[in-house]
C-alpha cells in the first residue's frame, strides 16, 4: 500500500492519501482522544504523541499536531494507517454517523432561495477546493445578511482561513447573492 502526503496552508497539518476511499459519504472529525473513539482509525492515529486532530474526508485524512516535527511523526502516522487499512477494519464503528451535521441549521424561511443558493455554491464551489487543502466547510446558517460556516479538517484553526472566509468565499457569495454581507466562521 501506497500512501502519498500533501502539505497543506496549515502548517500544522498533513493531508494523507491512502488511495482509497475513506469516507464513502460526510465527513468525520476528532478534535481529541476522546471524540476519537467513534473510530478505530482515529484512534491508532491518536496514540502517536503530538496529534491533537484528526479529519476524513472522501479520500483523505487530515492529521493536525500540536508540536512536534513533521519528519518524526509522518512514519508514525502513515504505519497507523497502514496497518488499519491492511487489518480491514472499519473506519467508524458501527452506529457511528458522519459528522456531517455539527449542530441545527438556523435561518428565517423567508431566506430559503437565498440559503439554497448559498448551499449549492459551498457544494460545487468551495468544497471541493477546501477538500484540496484536507478540510471541509459546511453551512450552518444565515442571518441578517450574516452566513455562518463551520470549517473543518486543516481549515480549523489555519492561519489562512481568515484569509479564506473573507477574501475567497465572502467575495464568491456576494458576487452571485448581494444579499450576503458578511461570513463568520463558527
Amino acid at each position: 500500500m501506497f500512501i502519498q502526503t500533501e502539505a497543506t496552508p496549515n502548517p500544522a497539518t498533513l493531508k494523507f492519501l491512502p488511495g482509497r476511499i475513506v469516507m464513502p459519504e460526510g465527513t468525520f472529525e476528532a478534535r481529541d482522544a476522546q471524540s476519537a473513539t467513534a473510530s478505530p482509525l482515529a484512534e491508532r492515529l491518536f496514540t502517536v504523541p503530538g496529534v491533537t486532530s484528526v479529519f476524513f474526508g472522501y479520500d483523505f485524512i487530515s492529521v493536525t499536531k500540536n508540536d512536534g516535527e513533521w519528519q518524526h511523526l509522518k512514519p508514525a502516522i502513515l504505519g497507523g494507517i497502514m496497518e488499519h487499512f491492511m487489518a480491514g477494519a472499519p473506519v467508524l464503528n458501527t452506529g457511528t454517523a458522519s459528522s456531517d451535521e455539527d449542530g441545527e441549521e438556523f435561518f428565517d424561511d423567508a431566506d430559503a432561495a437565498t440559503v439554497e443558493t448559498i448551499k449549492e455554491l459551498l457544494e460545487t464551489r468551495i468544497r471541493p477546493a477546501v477538500a484540496g487543502d484536507g478540510g471541509d466547510i459546511t453551512f450552518r446558517g444565515f442571518k441578517d445578511g450574516v452566513v455562518y460556516l463551520v470549517m473543518k479538517g486543516a481549515c480549523s484553526g489555519c492561519p489562512s482561513s481568515t484569509a479564506t472566509l473573507r477574501h475567497g468565499i465572502q467575495n464568491l457569495l456576494r458576487h452571485f447573492l448581494p444579499d450576503v454581507r458578511e461570513v463568520q466562521a463558527v
